[in-house]
């Protein structure tokens, strides 16, 4: 009698496994790595943050959290990019991923998680950026970082030691790049101990320059050696912010004046993705000067929708979501194409960041909007009813402008006529 149970009960498992996978939805029976997840078109991946106040002292409620989750989820995203652990919202953003799994074996989503770095006395009048002289607060975000690493290693599969702490613009916080290698050696220490899930990647993420596509104040051998101790490069590009501090590829040709409203701007934003494109190159043409080829992917692009000053119509006429949706989608196919992660930025408006002027561009980021209202690049979307039955704050997810494309292209303005615009090299 109990070898036919024994029997029974194998037949019937198999039976199960078998109608399990009739369903056609992938059954998440392990989870996945760094290696196998960036740079693969299916796990498309987005930079997230859950803030909806004035202020990061209003953390997201952890329905909050679940809220956003199920967006992303739905929309098709299944890695998303934080950028410190020192406050409760990553963590908490943790515990309700790990919940999510438990209710749906077949809810898929990881994390890259940053680790916040500053230099010694950073957001000071003397910010101290000797290699040697860290800040006493880099140690707790590392050692925090790691526990939740350890906690929750399913979910977590890249730590990104830093964001933008090398690139010199950051004049607040930036280090010299020999404090985010001593941090970067020091975790992969730990997974050659066995105190870190072997395969976990580390990296820092940074703007391009800061990774040795800029100027040769960067080329330092610090910065050659954190290149061959990150598990891959994850690069940071900003055209839209270009438009106004480096407005080569910016603007309408003389050739395009007769052209329609649409194709300018078109044209205007394909020279736009081949100046990204540039970046890229400059850093994999430098990673591979120095004897090292791994993955290079990009922890940052986006484009805002609104702005009062330099991007706006009384600056670069660059930011509507006209401009967004044409950069959004392009990039999005390059990409896929070439086999790149892009960590989008961002899913979602804030309006913390530029608490004191609620116009300014980088509360305006987001592809959803603080209203619950999806952006132009996610209209169709809501067309197809990826949100049905999903709501944010509360809200169902509708259409900006009502999704009355010519009352969006009404706040569309044309770039100026740029005659010093340049192409790229290999982009002729």
């Amino acid at each position: 009698m109990t070898k036919l149970l024994t029997v029974i009960t194998l037949l019937a498992s198999m039976m199960l496994i078998a109608c399990g996978n009739r369903t056609g939805k992938k059954m998440n029976l392990k989870s996945a790595t760094a290696e196998e997840i960036l740079g693969n078109p299916n796990y498309p991946a987005i930079s997230y943050s859950g803030y909806r106040g004035l202020s990061r002292d209003i953390q997201p409620t952890l329905l909050e959290l679940k809220e956003d989750m199920m967006l992303l989820s739905a929309m098709g995203i299944k890695i998303i990019r934080t950028y410190n652990v020192y406050l409760d919202a990553v963590p908490n953003l943790l515990k309700v991923i790990n919940e999510l799994k438990k209710e749906d074996p077949d809810f898929e989503m990881y994390v890259m998680m940053g680790a916040w770095i500053d230099a010694n006395h950073a957001w000071t009048d003397k910010p101290d950026r000797i290699r040697f002289e860290d800040s006493p607060r880099n140690e707790k975000e590392i050692e925090r970082a790691v526990a939740l690493a350890n906690k929750y290693p399913d979910i977590v599969k890249i730590i990104a030691v830093g964001n933008e702490a090398m690139v010199h613009w950051q004049t607040e916080y930036y280090v010299e790049p020999g404090i985010i290698l001593n941090w970067v050696q020091y975790l992969q220490g730990l997974k050659k101990e066995g105190k870190l899930p072997n395969d976990l990647w580390i990296t820092s993420s940074d703007n391009f320059a800061s990774w040795g596509g800029g100027g040769t104040e960067y080329h330092k051998e610090d910065l050659n050696e954190l290149i061959r101790s990150v598990d891959y490069i994850s690069m940071h590009t900003y055209p839209m912010h270009d438009t106004h501090y480096n407005p080569v590829f910016w603007g309408i040709l003389e050739s395009e004046v007769n052209l329609s409203k649409e194709e300018k701007i078109t044209s205007a934003i394909q020279r736009s993705l081949n100046y990204s494109i540039s970046q890229y190159q400059s850093v994999v043409d430098y990673m591979n000067s120095i004897g090292v080829d791994k993955p290079v992917h990009i922890g940052e692009t986006g484009w805002a929708t609104i702005s009062n000053g330099f991007y706006g119509n009384d600056g670069a006429k660059a930011t509507d979501e006209y401009k967004m949706g044409l950069y959004h989608n392009s990039l999005r196919e390059w990409s896929n194409k070439e086999s790149i992660s892009v960590f989008y930025f961002e899913a979602f408006d804030e309006k913390w960041k530029d608490a004191n002027n609620q116009l300014g561009s980088e509360n305006h980021f987001g592809l959803i909007n603080l209203k619950s209202e999806a952006k132009y690049p996610l209209w169709k979307m809501v067309d197809a009813g990826v949100f049905n039955g999903l709501t944010r704050d509360g809200k169902a997810i509708t259409k900006t402008f009502d999704g009355d494309f010519e009352k969006m292209m009404e706040t569309v303005s044309i770039p100026l006529i740029n005659t010093k615009i340049q192409t790229p090299v290999g982009q002729e």
